[in-house]
């Protein structure tokens, strides 16, 4: 069973910037690759939204419209660490970032992910 843990959460400044990380456990380096991986989030009040994801080799990524250049996301297999690095931020960037991983991969982001972490929250204030 992968387990995935974030880390990274912060409350800043409308304009400001966090970078997000989320370290999976329970596999190998090897075994981490094989993952596709990705970020959402969750605002109180509303549904959980895709943010990003990135395929395998890191070759590949897609993000939600609402990002407009402002995130990007990376991996690193040789930590099993994903991130997800975002700059000019927004109060309604507000909400609990989550990672998910799954062997599986999608042209579209969707929720089908099989692993989940337990969330980091950022806040940001106008």
């Amino acid at each position: 069973q992968v387990q995935l843990v974030e880390s990274g959460g912060d409350s800043v400044q409308a304009g400001g910037s966090a970078r997000l990380s989320c370290t999976a456990s329970r596999l190998t380096s090897y075994m981490y690759s094989d993952y596709c991986l990705a970020w959402f989030r969750q605002a109180p009040g509303k549904q959980r939204e895709g943010v990003a994801q990135i395929w395998t080799d890191g070759g590949a990524y897609t993000y939600a419209d609402f990002v407009r250049g402002r995130f990007t996301i990376s991996r690193d297999n040789s930590k099993n660490t994903l991130y997800l690095e975002m700059n000019n931020l927004e109060p309604e960037d507000t909400a609990i970032y989550y990672c998910a991983a799954d062997r599986r991969c999608w042209l579209r982001l969707q929720t089908g992910y099989t692993f989940w972490g337990q969330g980091t929250q950022v806040t940001v204030s106008s």
